[in-house]
């Protein structure tokens, strides 16, 4: 391997690992999810959903929290990482639990309001609950993640292509696996 091939392997690495309490607030937004709708059930005058079923309080409530704790874990492994493998000009990573607290609350939020805009928009281009939006069902969570915690950290563009990228590759995976296992109705 070439020495840039393998810095861009780290880069990906330590994206993928920033991004994390993004990932697992969305999915457990899934797992946890059930219950209130976050829009209360209202419609417009139309009487098309504002958001839909698909986004629940408990779903949104769980994801924030477990995006919150993944950013807790990471502030408090931050400095090892950092002392094993050196800082990242690119990846700004926790170094302390208030950091990481921090940013997997912004990244675990961000992500959940992100799929709850997704779900406005897809009802206001009349798209149904669960017909396919593509891009936007597999963007929406983390561009508005990366936008939140840009309040909060300095963002390179390499690690928001990265993530973005990223994030197309292990939704359309990870989806297709939900809905494998039974979790999800359809694939996308």
């Amino acid at each position: 391997m070439t020495v840039d091939f393998q810095m861009f392997l780290f880069t990906c690495l330590l994206t993928l690992y920033f991004i994390l309490p993004a990932y697992f607030s969305n999915g457990s937004g899934l797992v946890f999810g059930g219950g209130t709708p976050v829009d209360f059930g209202k419609s417009d005058k139309n009487g098309v959903r504002w958001i839909g079923d698909g986004v629940t309080w408990r779903g949104f409530v769980a994801g924030t929290i477990i995006g919150t704790i993944t950013g807790a874990v990471q502030g408090l492994i931050g400095p090892a990482i950092i002392q094993t493998f050196g800082p990242s000009a690119i990846v700004p990573l926790s170094t302390t639990l208030t950091s990481g607290i921090l940013i997997g609350f912004l990244l675990g939020f961000g992500a959940l309001l992100g799929d709850a805009i997704g779900s406005f928009l897809k009802r206001r281009l009349g798209i149904g609950r669960g017909k396919p939006a593509p891009i936007l069902d597999q963007l929406d969570f983390i561009i508005v993640a990366l936008i939140l915690v840009s309040f909060a950290v300095k963002l390179n563009w390499q690690l928001v292509i990265i993530a973005i990228i990223l994030t197309l590759i292990f939704h359309l995976a990870t989806n297709t696996g939900a809905y494998l296992l039974g979790i999800k109705d359809v694939w996308y």
